[in-house]
């Protein structure tokens, strides 16, 4: 990208959260500084946040596990909140949810604000409840998750495994969004992290003007059914 085209760049530190508004035509970039970062991230609809991301439909209509370039973040409404343009990882987890207080809390023991200020222990869940909550949301409107960066491949047994090494320093994945869309995030742990201490990963985030959807889009074209999304999408903007 030009650096013309950059409107706003900045870096969250570890385990810190933050929520903001991105419009159509808008791509946000994350850059995992350190490496083995984790973004959480939750979507839904400024006009109406009664329609947020859908884990389930976004998997199933791209016969998928994982998220990766091409692949577009569906809404419970059939829409496309955002589609992976840039990656550099491969993989990102969007099945395994949250980290907990009590999670936190038994692998890492317990840091609170008044005690360490700055320097406490946050979770994923309670992140997501205080940025929510600045917008008139609560527990009942959380849903599943995507988690940034982060691998967890299943083994022929079932069981869940995840990839410490999978993120190095500089690694990088950009959303470009198709629909005004309110963004909640964290960088607070993976709920199967396995770190011997609580892992406190920077997020440089920037916001840059994003090219407009081609016929040849790779995203549009990466599966049959996200020309659907896109058509709805349409609909949605003209009448809207």
């Amino acid at each position: 990208m030009r650096m013309s085209e950059l409107f706003y760049q900045d870096t969250l530190p570890g385990g810190k959260h933050w929520s903001f508004t991105v419009k159509r035509g808008t791509s946000l970039r994350l850059i995992d500084a350190d490496g083995g970062a984790n973004v959480g991230m939750l979507f839904y609809n400024p006009a109406n946040p009664l329609e947020r991301y859908n884990a389930p439909d976004t998997l199933k209509c791209q016969h998928t596990f994982k998220l990766t370039r091409g692949n577009c973040l569906y809404s419970d409404m059939g829409r496309i909140f955002c589609s992976i343009i840039e990656d550099s990882v491969g993989w990102h987890d969007t099945v395994c949810g949250n980290s907990t207080k009590d999670m936190v809390a038994r692998r890492w023991g317990v840091k609170t604000y008044q005690a360490c200020r700055n320097d406490w222990f946050l979770n994923g869940h309670d992140s997501f409840l205080v940025e929510a909550g600045k917008y008139g949301l609560g527990r009942r409107d959380l849903a599943a998750n995507v988690n940034w960066f982060s691998k967890v491949a299943v083994q022929d047994d079932g069981a869940m495994v995840f990839d410490p090494s999978h993120s190095p320093a500089g690694s990088v994945v950009t959303l470009r969004f198709e629909m005004d869309t309110l963004v909640l995030l964290h960088t607070c742990p993976h709920p199967l992290n396995p770190a011997a201490d609580y892992p406190k990963k920077p997020v440089t985030y920037q916001l840059l003007k994003a090219d407009a959807v081609g016929a040849d889009d790779f995203c549009l074209n990466f599966r049959p059914e996200n020309r659907r999304g896109f058509e709805n999408n349409r609909l949605y903007t003209l009448i809207g």
